[in-house]
């Protein structure tokens, strides 16, 4: 049976590889990103939101089966909170009632190994709270102390969309509306993103100290676009709330084997 997706970030990484293993099965793919896009929007702005929303339900002729936020950055600005936090929690929530329609609808975000690395606790308080000026404003002041305090955006940005995919999850416009809403956390994927860091034996081995991943190393985007196709999919009826982490090992290697103590 053949089902309509949108799936933000489609123009590179994992949105891309999303994107084509969806449109190569035979389903009806919307792409959203910055540009070379279905629906060509600026997640980092609430108006650009709304309207990537709007334009993406209209291409879809109101008939949406699953929603794939992967649009993300990592620089270590403020931006950076809004396109990964508020640029899906805002998308999701205002797609949600057309999603209801569906006979199987189904929503999946990326999150990533980093929602375990340190973070600003208020910035992430603020951003669970809905309040993006303040969440903004907190993501300068980190920038402006340099790169190295300002990258606390980005972890933060996830370690926020992983609790509220979690808070989400069990909600009435979600579970109530048979929605199952689930993340998948990458390790460290062979992407642009990535592309820089791991040119030279030094950017890896920092990459590598921070990010382990004993099981088969740094992963190609169809491999987390893999779990995202099936956390959509109708065969996932009662996985909801959870964030995987498709690390290679990372989360079990820097965790260890008791996180319930």
């Amino acid at each position: 049976m053949t089902r309509t997706y949108i799936v933000t970030g489609s123009a590179s990484g994992i949105g891309a590889a999303t994107a084509n293993l969806l449109k190569e099965a035979g389903n009806n793919v919307i792409g959203v990103d910055l540009r070379n896009a279905d629906v060509e929007a600026d997640l980092s702005t609430p108006e650009g939101r709304s309207a990537a929303v709007a334009r993406a339900v209209e291409l879809a002729g109101g008939n949406v089966d699953a929603a794939i936020a992967c649009a993300g950055i990592s620089a270590p600005a403020p931006i950076t909170v809004a396109v990964n936090f508020f640029g899906v929690t805002d998308f999701l929530t205002a797609l949600a009632p057309t999603l209801a329609k569906s006979s199987a609808p189904r929503a999946a975000v990326v999150s990533s190994m980093a929602s375990l690395q340190p973070n600003s606790p208020e910035l992430v308080e603020a951003m669970l709270a809905g309040n993006e000026e303040e969440a903004l404003r907190i993501g300068k002041e980190l920038a402006d102390q340099g790169p190295q305090t300002g990258y606390l955006n980005y972890p933060s940005s996830k370690r926020a969309l992983s609790r509220w995919v979690r808070r989400e999850s069990i909600s009435p416009a979600f579970a109530g509306a048979g929605i199952p809403l689930n993340a998948v956390a990458p390790g460290t994927v062979l992407s642009a993103m990535t592309r820089e860091l791991l040119a030279t034996p030094e950017g890896r081995a920092m990459v590598d100290e921070n990010v382990p991943m004993p099981l088969n190393g740094h992963s190609e985007p169809e491999v987390i676009a893999r779990l995202l196709i099936w956390l959509t999919s109708e065969e996932n009826t009662h996985t909801t709330g959870q964030t995987i982490y498709t690390d290679g090992g990372a989360d079990a290697t820097l965790r260890g084997d008791d996180i319930w103590s």
